[in-house]
C-alpha cells in the first residue's frame, strides 16, 4: 500500500492545484461550446474531456506521491525504453492521415513521442545535476546533451510530428539556457543551425510541412486550401471584439467554418465567445501557472528537483505560446493543444503528469 508522509501533505501546492483545475473547468466548458453543432454519436467531447482531466488528477497525485528522486535513478532505462517505443511506432505504429504516431498495446493506444517530453525533462534533469561546468557550458559540454535530444527527435520527426519534436528541442533547450550557456557556444550553435534548417528544409520536410510554413508566411495563396486553417482562425479571434459574442453564440464555431476548434484551435472559439477580456483573463491564468512553476523551482533546495521543475514549466510555457501564436498567425500551424484547454486525453495526462512533478517537487521543498 503506498504511504505518503504526512508532512508533505501539509506542503500540498493550493495554488498550483487550484490554477490547473480552473483551466480544465474553462476548457471543458469551451469543449462543449465547440462542439454544440457536432452530432455525436456516443459519450459527448466534453464528458470525455471531463473524464480525462479526473484520471490525469489521479495519475498526477500517484506522481507526487512517490520520491521524485527515484526518476534520477530510472531516467537513462525511461530514456531508452521510450527510444525502443518510438523505433516500434516506426515499424509497426498505427497510420492515420500519413503518420505514423500510435502504437496498439491491445488494451490501449499510447503515443509514446508524448511521453518523451517528460522524459527528456527527466534525463536532462539527471545530466546535469551531475555535471558542473564554470563560466558557463562549452561546446564539449553540450556534445552528449544534444546527442541524447537528437534521436528521439529525429525519431518523432520520421513520424512525421513536426509539433512534438521542436516541442522535445524548446524544452531540452530551455534546460541548457538555465544552466548557462558561454557566449562562444551561443554563437557556434547559431552559426550551426542556419544551415540545418535549410538543410531540413530541402530534405527533410514534407509537401504539406512546407506549406504550412508558407501559409504561415501568406495565407492567402491558398485561401480555400492550406492556409484555410489560418484564415478562418483570425477572423474568429478578431470577430470577438471587446467582450465576445457570449456562449455558445460564436458563429464561426456554431456554423463550423472554423477546423479542429475543439482541439488544436480551441482558443479561437473562446476568443470569439468572450472577446479580449476573456483572453486576458486566461492569459493570466496561464502566465500564473508559469510564474509559480519557476517560483517552485526557485523555492527548491535540491539542484535535481528544481531542473525537474524549469523543464515541466518550460513545457507548459512552449505548449500555450506555440498554440496561441498558432491560433492568430504568428507561428505555423504544427498541431500542438493548448494545455487543459484543447480536447484530447494523450494531451491531458502529459500535462498531468508534468504538474504531478511540480507538485512533487514542492511538497518535497523542505526535505532535502
Amino acid at each position: 500500500m503506498l504511504m505518503i508522509d504526512r508532512r508533505l501533505l501539509t506542503n500540498f501546492d493550493l495554488i498550483l492545484a487550484g490554477l490547473v483545475i480552473v483551466v480544465c473547468l474553462l476548457g471543458i466548458m469551451n469543449i462543449y461550446s465547440a462542439t454544440t453543432p457536432y452530432k455525436v454519436i456516443g459519450t459527448a467531447y466534453y464528458i470525455k474531456q471531463l473524464y480525462w482531466m479526473l484520471a490525469g488528477i489521479t495519475i498526477s497525485m500517484l506522481v507526487c506521491s512517490v520520491d521524485y528522486h527515484i526518476l534520477e535513478d530510472l531516467s537513462y532505462w525511461f530514456y531508452g525504453f521510450l527510444i525502443l517505443l518510438l523505433l516500434a511506432v516506426l515499424l509497426f505504429g498505427r497510420s492515420s492521415m500519413g503518420a505514423k504516431r500510435w502504437l496498439n498495446l491491445g488494451l490501449f493506444n499510447i503515443q509514446p513521442s508524448e511521453l518523451m517530453k517528460i522524459v527528456i525533462i527527466i534525463t536532462f534533469a539527471r545530466f546535469f545535476n551531475n555535471f558542473h561546468s564554470v563560466g558557463g557550458l562549452t561546446i564539449r559540454d553540450v556534445l552528449f546533451p544534444l546527442g541524447i535530444l537528437a534521436l528521439p527527435a529525429a525519431l518523432i520527426m520520421k513520424q512525421p510530428d513536426l509539433g512534438t519534436a521542436v516541442l522535445v528541442i524548446l524544452i531540452a533547450t530551455s534546460m541548457t539556457f538555465y544552466i548557462g550557456l558561454r557566449w562562444t557556444t551561443i554563437v557556434s550553435f547559431v552559426c550551426v543551425t542556419i544551415p540545418v534548417i535549410w538543410l531540413g528544409w530541402a530534405h527533410f520536410l514534407r509537401p504539406y510541412q512546407k506549406n504550412r510554413v508558407l501559409d504561415f508566411l501568406n495565407p492567402e495563396r491558398s485561401r480555400l486550401g492550406s492556409g484555410y486553417h489560418i484564415i478562418q482562425s483570425k477572423i474568429a479571434v478578431g470577430s470577438g471584439g471587446i467582450a465576445g459574442k457570449g456562449f455558445i453564440k460564436g458563429t464561426q464555431s456554431q456554423l463550423r467554418f472554423l477546423p479542429e476548434q475543439h482541439t488544436d484551435f480551441a482558443f479561437s472559439v473562446f476568443a470569439e465567445e468572450w472577446g479580449f477580456v476573456g483572453c486576458l483573463l486566461l492569459i493570466a491564468i496561464y502566465m500564473s501557472l508559469v510564474l509559480w512553476g519557476l517560483n517552485i523551482a526557485r523555492r527548491c533546495n535540491d539542484r535535481f528537483g528544481g531542473l525537474l521543475a524549469v523543464g515541466v514549466t518550460s513545457m507548459l510555457f512552449w505548449h500555450i505560446v506555440i498554440n496561441m501564436g498558432m491560433v492568430i498567425g504568428l507561428f505555423p500551424v504544427v498541431g500542438v493543444p493548448l494545455p487543459f484547454f484543447s480536447y484530447g486525453g494523450t494531451s491531458m495526462i502529459t500535462s498531468m503528469v508534468g504538474i504531478g512533478l511540480l507538485q512533487n517537487v514542492s511538497m518535497r521543498r523542505f526535505m532535502f
